[in-house]
């Protein structure tokens, strides 16, 4: 398949694998030995260099040598929205999927995600979320039948994205993105929580894929884990704002108390003494950010 990309004639791949690489020098070769051996061999595989100071590049460079699928840009320190960004900008796949540089899929993972998605000319795909850490493993979201769905309250459900905003386990429609100026947050966490809010929400369907797994490794210096500074609670805070207030805007008639955000935060001496919380329709008050006082309909 070719098309016309800013003046240029370019040759269209089913899948654009985006993966974001900051200082995971023991977990990229992993990732990268299951993208370049999946069972999907029209895919193109996009490193994303954002400013690592270890040798993770070395290694996305002996691949690349051996594979011309493999595709790497370098940039500053911008964190994984930017980076993510960056690559969706070059990338010329069909459908996008993004897999972070510590984790990794099964190997028939975008075989399958691909062509469910065509099968129901779905804007997204999905598959089971797998948490491996501290020696556990948890599927934090467990498909075992295929099922498309169009409804906006299913499609919330399906992915239990009230619950889990994870951007990684699903493949998107570039086309779709494009058209609906979906883009990652930039330079700040929680990047996932608007991104994958809008994407559930204009797609036109979302397809479960059962038999397929995205391993996410929880590892205890990432950097989320790792950062306990006020701004990771301010991206935190200021992300589920900004999805409770897309939802509203957009009058989303979904379920109640799914989605919560901080209106009001009286604290005192640095104690966090009553709160205020906001989900669509109901308003919770809170002693010490922990202990109901009322909650209201609004």
């Amino acid at each position: 398949m070719e098309k016309v990309l800013q003046d240029r004639l370019v040759v269209v791949v089913k899948v654009s694998i985006i993966v974001p690489i900051y200082n995971t020098e023991k977990y990229i070769e992993k990732c990268l030995n299951s993208l370049v051996n999946q069972t999907l061999q029209d895919i193109e595989i996009i490193c994303v260099n954002d400013g690592s100071t270890d040798n993770s590049m070395i290694t996305v460079r002996r691949f690349a040598l051996k594979d011309s699928r493999i595709k790497f840009i370098e940039q500053q320190n911008k964190k994984q929205g930017a980076a993510r960004n960056n690559g969706t900008n070059i990338a010329v796949g069909e459908y996008l999927g993004f897999v972070d540089s510590d984790d990794w899929v099964d190997l028939d993972y975008f075989e399958k995600l691909y062509n469910a998605a065509k099968k129901y000319d779905s804007d997204l795909a999905l598959g089971t979320n797998v948490r491996i850490g501290k020696g556990k493993t948890k599927k934090r979201l467990n498909i075992e039948v295929e099922r498309f769905v169009t409804e906006l309250q299913d499609k919330f459900d399906i992915c239990n994205l009230h619950k889990d905003a994870c951007p990684t386990n699903k493949i998107y429609r570039s086309d779709f993105l494009k058209q609906n100026n979906i883009l990652w947050p930039e330079g700040c966490f929680c990047e996932d929580k608007m991104f994958s809010t809008q994407a559930v929400y204009y797609a036109n369907g979302i397809v479960a894929v059962p038999d397929i797994h995205y391993f996410y490794f929880r590892r205890p210096n990432s950097t989320v884990r790792t950062n306990k500074s006020k701004q990771k609670y301010r991206d935190r805070d200021n992300a589920r704002k900004e999805v409770l207030k897309f939802l509203k805007a957009n009058n989303c008639n979904t379920r109640d108390k799914d989605f919560w955000a901080i209106k009001k935060d009286y604290k005192k001496f640095g104690i966090n003494w009553y709160q205020v919380k906001e989900s669509l329709h109901t308003e919770r008050h809170l002693l010490l950010g922990l202990i109901p006082v009322r909650e209201v309909q609004v």
